[in-house]
């Protein structure tokens, strides 16, 4: 079995009011890339994924006038894609959903949210959530722009349950700042929304932990172990919280768990950009498949489906293309036998 977690950029674009996909030479979101070639390669990207179910970060929007599991299941139609089936839990404002798209032969899905509406300590994660923040002893509130996707997945075969928790959880970037202290201000403050919004995340964890059900967190952190500076003010990642710190039961990602144990060297990457005023690309790990102990002892298989970093990827001309195509990020997947 495959799960797989993908972040297309700027999904919504490739798609009409009627979730009919566009497939002109008008420009997608994405720099100098045309509809038709970004559909094309993100259809070869899935395809050639072959996964039997994938969490879709920034999947087409959900509002009055579109439907997010309308495009996605057009979309998986037009490149007849064996994961066919889309489901969406809370929409968003940001035009970016979470989506969970799959092959409901291998799979039954629906969206369960856990949680209490208006509890303090793990409350559902369309709801809001009091933490403090800072020194001053007074509980801020904190929202998700985009709330968790919590998914109760069931194989068909077997019978077997599996949670899954599809995440975009906010970036730090300090969008609209100016100069350098209010630069630093809105990034750190933007640092401590996204911290709260992993313990939140962590929190739930914990209650699937304890109630010993198999649990797979996956999706786009925007952050990482040894990422940026901020990091040090406040001691770990927001990657690290939701994996579990101290005496916790931790949840397991290879790739994370080789940036923590080997601070220097190569590091996996999961994402491309381009800095324009630098002329270069960056590259960093933004992009987790964590799964709890009882998978992890299956010895289930991951992979980053990186066109230069991947062998595999780099030798299929056409994959490497799509690949870079497609997305600034790239597709994370995890192999396991239920």
């Amino acid at each position: 079995m495959r799960i797989a977690t993908y972040n297309v950029e700027w999904f919504n674009s490739l798609f009409d009011d009627d979730g009919r996909p566009l497939v002109d030479e008008q420009w997608s979101g994405r720099r100098d890339v045309t509809r038709r070639a970004q559909l094309k390669a993100v259809g070869v990207v899935f395809k050639l994924l072959d996964a039997d179910a994938v969490m879709v970060v920034e999947a087409p929007d959900q509002n009055k006038r579109r439907d997010t599991t309308t495009a996605l299941e057009s979309f998986a139609e037009l490149f007849d894609l064996r994961a066919r089936k889309a489901l969406i839990g809370f929409a968003n404002d940001t035009q970016q959903e979470i989506a969970l798209l799959y092959d409901p032969n291998v799979f039954s899905a629906r969206h369960d949210p856990k949680g209490d509406v208006g509890g303090t300590i793990a409350p559902r994660f369309d709801m809001m959530f009091q933490l403090d923040l800072d020194t001053d002893a007074m509980p801020e509130p904190i929202v998700f722009s985009k709330p968790p996707l919590e998914v109760e997945l069931t194989h068909r075969a077997t019978g077997t349950p599996l949670r899954l928790i599809g995440v975009h959880v906010k970036s730090k970037a300090p969008h609209g700042a100016q100069g350098a202290a209010e630069i630093m201000r809105v990034a750190i403050e933007n640092r401590r929304k996204q911290m709260a919004q992993c313990i939140w995340i962590r929190r739930r964890v914990d209650d699937h932990l304890a109630a010993g059900e198999p649990l797979i967190v996956l999706g786009d952190f925007n952050d990482g172990p040894g990422l940026d500076e901020y990091e040090k003010l406040f001691g770990r990642s927001g990657v690290e919280i939701v994996m579990g710190e101290d005496d916790a039961i931790s949840m397991y990602d290879p790739h994370a768990r080789m940036i923590l144990t080997h601070k220097s060297g190569a590091r996996p990457a999961s994402s491309r950009f381009y800095i324009a005023k630098e002329k270069r690309f960056l590259q960093a790990l933004l992009d987790y498949v964590m799964v709890s102990p009882d998978l992890a002892a299956k010895s289930p298989r991951w992979r980053i489906w990186h066109p230069f970093d991947d062998p595999e990827c780099y030798a299929a001309d056409a994959l490497r293309e799509a690949l870079l195509t497609a997305s600034d990020h790239f597709p994370v997947s995890i192999d396991l036998d239920l």
